[in-house]
């Protein structure tokens, strides 16, 4: 799959749930790209901001959308990589700010 098909398939069935691509589209597709080299990697698009260990059962919680994703549009309205963004930051009706990691530490190795 090409960068671009990526894209667009994303881009619908997220937007279909309020969820939205990051308004700086280099960004965003940088991070597809590395999502694709982890799919071709690992067999699995592993979240590109984290380290993947290579097991998909260990990686469950960061195969994107991660499951930290959803906390984060709520709270701080963007994903810890930033590649996507809730309605309200993409209308600005929020600020952008520092996401921190959810990941708990003994995940990351």
């Amino acid at each position: 799959m090409k960068v671009e098909q990526l894209y667009k398939a994303l881009k619908k069935s997220q937007e279909a749930k309020g969820i939205y691509f990051n308004e700086d589209k280099d960004l965003v597709f940088e991070l597809l790209e590395s999502l694709l080299l982890n799919k071709e990697r690992y067999g699995y698009m592993a979240c590109p901001c984290r380290l993947a260990c290579g097991d998909r059962k260990k990686d469950k919680d960061i195969t994107c959308p991660c499951v930290y994703r959803a906390p984060d549009l709520l709270e701080f309205g963007a994903c810890f990589c930033g590649l996507y963004i809730s309605e309200a930051l993409r209308n600005h009706e929020i600020e952008s700010q520092y996401i921190p990691e959810r990941r708990p530490p003994e995940k990351m190795f």
